[in-house]
């Protein structure tokens, strides 16, 4: 079945060309990735095909009564809503009548709303619906719905937008970097959620893994032309290699077949036959092929590493606490020349404050950090570029020197340094400010190596680079003499450049673990675990089916018990995670502190009369 058909849509801005004449279609069930070099147009096609801007040429068709939604880059949410109400704001007639339900259970005293609500969910069944939206919240981490959206960090607000896509199940989903602001274990799940449901997908992404194990198409824009492959990354990878070598031999023979015809062009006498007169027309035709070059420039990294000595970087005993929350206790570590470290953990466990900590940013509370004489930081931040008004992309560089020393004493220009980071001398004199998101990561990843460091400490450095750019950094990283620190949720690129894992569990609790991401997740899964039993969520009993001895005033208020202390338990993570980050200025820390200090008093007493009565519900 069609859901959505795009024909010959083409984009300009001024003089520059993203794309011309592009044409597919986008079938029921199918999970397409859109694969293209940074710059070139990925997230204007997503805007168009969702139909947030307009092409220059062609036009879109879609099903009548087709539901698309769309995960933009640029969040679309009212920040004087909560979360809850951003939930419940969509059409979904279903997550009206849960709304109404849940609003009754607020009010126990209120008999007939909760029953004429009650009926609604079983009317329409919405128990199981219930049930996947909340676990949809829970794994994409917010358990509490009263916060306002305001008060959420950006990559918060990029999950609730996926979540309220998820939870309301669009016909036709169009994604632009899903992955990005998840940790490994959102990803993980977000990667199985998409494999076991019946949906159709629409995405870019730089994740390999997501794309080999979740899409089953593949679109590839490639110096204009649109190509299509049916199968995952691994297959796209092989055929794409046969298309170049095919595009090869297919040159090698226009090449040949040109020298005849030019042969044959210079002995034609002036006079020429009808016959003659479309050879010279193919002629024409045989030379455009015979000239027709891929422009297969890549990143080209280089650096002046200076050698470093027997002392690299040492650990004494560190630690770090943001009031009650502890990042680091007596930590110890002492790293050996060419170390290449991943770091893993959730969000709000400290990895970006122990970067900080080891490049002296923030300081300790007890403990020492040595760092060797001859090392040379190079670090590769979250925050990136901090252009200056109406810079454009050569002043980034030049600020650093109009010449830049690489290896064995060679040096070239600031020009020369963009044109190997795929910046051609027409590019190198725009702003800044309009270039692509990883345009703009890969000028900074230029600027970070041309200070030539010997010890690396990146902080999720894929994000929105695209894949082309990814495997040449990959290469590079893998040829690096020097240390390396790397913060990222991408697998494929940790499993391909580190040798050993920082594993950050929270609560100060560091593990070093032996081994890439995927030599983790295999003995995490073979480590017998302490197993639970957990409830299957059901709907709840009627007063003739119940065989507890609550009173129907307590049952009411069990089950909002349960919701404030989930809510409690959000909000004192919320401020854990904002010590641990760094976020809270000095003279609101008193304060916030005695906030927390409350919520975990409440947290206490919500849960001991909790206690009293599911112990109740067991008699």
């Amino acid at each position: 079945m069609n859901y959505l058909t795009v024909e010959n849509i083409s984009k300009s801005y001024g003089e520059r060309v993203l794309f011309q004449n592009i044409s597919f279609g986008i079938n029921k069930d199918q999970k397409i990735a859109f694969v293209a070099k940074n710059g070139t147009g990925k997230t204007s096609i997503l805007n168009i095909v969702a139909g947030l801007d307009s092409s220059d040429t062609g036009q879109i068709s879609s099903r009548k009564g087709l539901q698309l939604a769309y995960l933009s880059q640029e969040d679309k949410l009212d920040d004087n809503s909560t979360i809850e109400e951003a939930i419940f704001s969509s059409d979904n007639p279903i997550l009206k009548i849960i709304e109404q339900y849940e609003n009754a259970i607020k009010i126990p005293e209120n008999e007939t709303a909760y029953q004429k609500a009650f009926e609604l969910m079983e009317l329409h069944n919405a128990w199981d619906f219930e049930t996947q939206y909340k676990q949809i919240l829970t794994k994409l981490k917010f358990p509490d719905l009263t916060l306002k959206i305001a008060t959420l960090s950006g990559g918060q607000k990029k999950r609730l937008s996926l979540a309220i896509i998820l939870i309301n199940k669009p016909d036709l989903l169009i994604l632009d970097e899903p992955t990005n602001h998840l940790d490994l274990e959102m990803i993980e799940w977000l990667e199985n959620y998409f494999k076991k449901e019946k949906i159709t997908l629409f995405m870019v992404t730089h994740d390999r893994y997501f794309l080999e194990r979740v899409c089953n198409e593949i679109f590839e824009l490639d110096e204009g032309i649109l190509y299509k492959y049916k199968g995952n990354y691994s297959y796209y990878l092989e055929k794409k290699e046969e298309r170049i070598q095919q595009e090869q031999t297919e040159l090698g023979k226009a090449k040949n077949l040109f020298k005849k015809e030019l042969d044959w062009m210079r002995r034609q006498p002036k006079a020429r036959t009808t016959k003659s007169k479309s050879r010279i027309d193919d002629f024409y035709e045989i030379k455009d092929k015979a000239h027709k070059r891929r422009n297969n420039h890549t990143v080209q990294l280089e650096i002046n590493m200076e050698r470093l000595g027997n002392k690299i970087l040492e650990l004494h005993k560190i630690s770090k606490s943001f009031d009650e929350l502890s990042i680091l206790n007596k930590f110890e570590y002492v790293f050996k020349r060419g170390e290449r470290i991943g770091i893993i953990g959730k969000n709000g466990t400290g990895k970006s404050s122990f970067l900080n900590i080891i490049t002296e940013k923030i300081p300790l509370d007890a403990g020492k950090v040595v760092i060797g004489e001859t090392v040379k930081f190079g670090y590769y931040t979250q925050k990136g570029i901090k252009e200056k008004e109406g810079q454009k992309v050569i002043d980034i560089i030049r600020e650093f020197g109009d010449y830049i020393p690489l290896s064995k004493g060679r040096k070239i220009t600031a020009s020369e340094l963009l044109e190997r980071f795929l910046f051609d001398r027409k590019k190198q004199y725009d702003f800044v400010e309009k270039l692509s998101g990883g345009e703009r990561k890969r000028l900074y990843l230029c600027t970070v190596l041309i200070q030539n460091p010997n010890f690396l400490i990146l902080d999720e450095p894929t994000n929105d680079l695209d894949v082309v750019t990814l495997n040449v950094l990959e290469n590079f990283l893998l040829d690096f003499p020097g240390n390396l620190i790397v913060v990222s949720h991408d697998r494929y690129f940790m499993d391909k450049i580190v040798d050993s894992l920082f594993v950050f569990r929270g609560n100060a609790v560091i593990e070093h673990f032996p081994g890439n991401y995927s030599d983790f997740r295999a003995y995490e899964d073979s480590t017998p675990k302490e197993k639970t039993v957990i409830q299957k969520n059901t709907k709840p009993q009627t007063k003739a089916t119940t065989k507890n001895k609550l009173s129907y005033n307590e049952k009411r208020e069990f089950e909002q018990l349960e919701k404030d202390i989930s809510r409690l338990n959000s909000e004192r993570i919320d401020i854990e995670s904002q010590f641990a980050e760094g976020e809270i200025q000095p003279e609101n820390i008193a304060e916030i502190s005695q906030n927390l200090q409350k919520i975990i008093n409440s947290i206490e007493e919500k849960e001991e009369r909790w206690l009293d009565l599911s112990l109740k519900l067991e008699d």
